[in-house]
């Protein structure tokens, strides 16, 4: 079912990057942030056919101080929690409004975009029940590990170890300490057509996740790292560079779930030290050497895990029979 609905899927490479400017200059956000890049990224794939809905958060602030906009297309700003049941609404609306006559049937992508605090507390609960009524909308998780607008509150994106505002480090504490709470596996767990992870850092690998989110004929979930300078404490220039180093250490691996068969889009096989990535960080900076051990054990056996995945749903072809390969006498 999948491939029929990416039979027009037209892959997007270095010299054929979208020229559309979904969010325009202008906007207000921190130096060097990373989310913003992330979002630019998106609304340049999706084109100028889309409606975008966004929950409150750092990206909202950003774009719609009255009375100005970064918009360039129909967008909509709703409540922290319920980002997912607006774009519902939007979807089942469209197809109203298709069904009645009163607008011209077309694709349209709805697009429903949050933080982690908007996607993985506080708007869990619209998010799940959407995709298990299989609207038709692209949601997109923009992850910065934390409640950055409000000021660096912990969310349960925040990664073991980090030190926030209400998870501070100290003497008798290492800073947030539970597990990121891994959203990809939750959004899986619904069983829709499509789930991926992206990073800025690889735009085209980015572009074309989303692209293929468009395309699809259901709910399809985007889960996207998103540095942020002012939260994480590291140089305004480091962005990319970050971004990058998530994915060579493994910290944030890039793969994507078709139909429940996941595929790797990047195989780092000579992954660098998690504490290479931490290290400019200074939200990582009060960890001790045991402790980066520790979150590199987590880590590597998190790769396992999907690598196991990866090859428990791409099978192996089968060998061919004992002289099949013979020249017919």
């Amino acid at each position: 079912m999948i491939e029929q609905d990416l039979k027009d899927f037209q892959k997007i490479t270095q010299k054929s990057l979208p020229t559309f400017e979904g969010l325009a200059q202008g906007h207000r956000a921190c130096q060097g942030c990373g989310e913003v890049l992330a979002l630019r990224q998106v609304m340049k794939a999706l084109g100028p056919d889309t409606i975008a809905v966004s929950a409150t958060g750092c990206m909202e602030i950003i774009t719609s101080s009255f009375p100005q906009s970064a918009w360039n297309i129909p967008w909509l700003h709703v409540a922290f929690e319920n980002v997912a049941a607006v774009a519902s609404g939007v979807e089942a609306g469209l197809k109203a409004q298709v069904r009645k006559g009163k607008l011209p049937e077309k694709k349209i992508c709805i697009v429903a975009t949050a933080g982690d605090g908007g996607t993985a507390d506080i708007g869990l609960q619209a998010l799940s029940g959407a995709l298990e009524r299989g609207h038709n909308f692209v949601y997109v998780c923009l992850d910065n590990e934390a409640y950055m607008n409000t000021g660096i509150q912990r969310s349960s994106a925040t990664p073991y170890g980090a030190s926030t505002t209400t998870s501070p480090s100290g003497k008798h504490s290492i800073g947030q300490n539970t597990w990121k709470k891994d959203m990809p596996a939750i959004a899986i767990a619904h069983r829709i057509p499509y789930v991926a992870t992206a990073n800025p850092a690889y735009h085209v690998d980015l572009m074309n996740k989303v692209q293929k989110a468009k395309l699809i004929n259901g709910p399809a979930y985007l889960h996207i790292y998103s540095s942020c300078p002012t939260g994480w404490r590291h140089d305004i220039d480091k962005a990319v560079e970050i971004s990058r180093m998530a994915v060579e250490s493994r910290v944030f691996p890039l793969y994507e779930v078709l139909d429940g068969r996941y595929v790797l889009s990047r195989n780092v096989k000579k992954p660098i030290p998690v504490a290479d990535y931490f290290k400019p960080q200074r939200r990582f900076r009060h960890l001790r050497p045991d402790d980066i051990a520790h979150i590199q054990s987590r880590v590597d056996a998190d790769w396992e895990a999907l690598q196991q995945k990866v090859a428990a749903t791409n099978p192996a072809p089968p060998e061919p029979e004992a002289g099949s390969n013979k020249k017919e006498e």
